[in-house]
């Protein structure tokens, strides 16, 4: 069996979207995401979480913030501590350098490596053009969640330009996976 996988940013993918989200109490997961996950899961796929918080750059929070944010969303969730085989966070100001700030795709390119996982079968889940284009880099298939705000021009040339799917939630995208 090939080992396929989903590459997923957090806020405005399982999280709704609060900006700078630094405080666990804030944080809602999207309707419907415990259980697409755990359909995924049952379709045989490995999660990763890729997240970029600049805010901790900026200086708006802190490592320990986003850790009990992450924290939090294990909680609601409720598919074990073990439900990311593999976590990155990018801290830094996105005029800094990174090496694993998305659009990157070092940390896709590591895991696909290590766990030996197929990138015609797995995924890049977020709201943004950084999640997609960091999936595109990777070989990975990138997929666009509609979080109810409108895409800016250039996220709309990319989804247009590689034929990008477009859903409104990581339950539609799921549903389709078989």
């Amino acid at each position: 069996m090939k080992n396929k996988a989903l590459f997923l940013d957090r806020d405005g993918t399982l999280n709704y979207d609060v900006h700078h989200l630094h405080d666990p109490a804030e944080l809602v997961v999207v309707k419907g995401a415990r259980e697409a996950l755990m359909r995924a899961r049952e379709l045989g796929y490995r999660f990763y979480l890729v997240t970029n918080q600049s805010g901790v750059g900026r200086g708006y929070f802190t490592m320990e913030d986003v850790y009990a944010c992450n924290r939090r969303l294990l909680e609601l969730l409720d598919l074990g501590d073990d439900l990311f085989d593999g976590v990155i966070i990018a801290p830094e100001h996105p005029d800094q350098p990174s090496e694993y700030r998305k659009p990157s795709p070092k940390f896709l390119l590591e895991m696909i490596a290590r766990d030996k996982l197929d990138p015609a079968t797995s995924y890049m889940l977020g709201d943004r053009d950084s999640d997609w284009q960091c999936g595109l880099n990777a070989g990975v298939n990138p997929v666009a969640l509609n979080t109810g705000k409108e895409f800016p021009e250039p996220a709309q040339a990319l989804i247009t330009a590689h034929e990008i799917p477009v859903y409104d939630s990581i339950v539609e995208f799921v549903a389709t996976l078989g």
